[in-house]
């Protein structure tokens, strides 16, 4: 990810008016304004099976599930980020005066790239939790059969889980919802 420009700090009000008319994604940090990096057929095939699946899984329930273009508010870090899939309780609900940018994820799942893995593992992992309604996180590679899901057993304590077979299947509780990593794996070539 590439920085707009190191030598101007942009207040969040100016963030989004500048990406309201964007033509690419930018995340904020506090004052910098970063831009996104394009994804794979694999990372965007990947982010639309789970997409599929959790759609489907949780179907008439009181959940809604975004892709890619949701903006997400981190209050405590002052921080704007689009998740690659996020599921939401509802109602859903909104950063004061903008109709465009979430703030109560429950899951949130980040496809690895070569360029996002130490970020999307470290620095967004941490800023994920503190966030007090995120309770799931799930990191899926997008070079191997590999995903890691975190959950929430308390405020300072997470579960770890790592799944490495096609044959295995993710349980995500929050939602009470399993996922086939045949079926997230689905068409993806190595």
């Amino acid at each position: 990810m590439a920085t707009l420009t190191k030598s101007k700090f942009y207040t969040s009000e100016e963030y989004l008016e500048l990406e309201v008319n964007a033509e690419e994604r930018h995340e904020y940090a506090n004052g910098e304004i970063i831009a996104m990096t394009g994804g794979t057929p694999n990372h965007n095939d990947l982010a639309s099976n789970l997409m599929v699946i959790l759609k489907v899984g949780l179907r008439g329930q009181p959940f809604r599930c975004f892709i890619t273009d949701q903006r997400l508010w981190i209050p405590q870090l002052n921080k704007f980020t689009y998740p690659d899939v996020m599921v939401l309780a509802q109602p859903v609900q909104l950063l004061a005066g903008r109709s465009d940018t979430v703030i109560n994820p429950l899951l949130i799942a980040e496809v690895l790239s070569l360029g996002t893995r130490s970020y999307d593992k470290d620095a967004k992992f941490a800023a994920y939790r503190s966030i007090a309604s995120f309770q799931e996180y799930l990191l899926i590679d997008q070079y191997t059969v590999c995903v890691e899901h975190y959950a929430r057993a308390d405020d300072q304590k997470w579960i770890f889980r790592e799944y490495k077979n096609l044959g295995d299947r993710i349980t995500l509780s929050t939602i009470s919802l399993e996922v086939s990593l045949a079926d997230l794996y689905e068409n993806i070539q190595f």
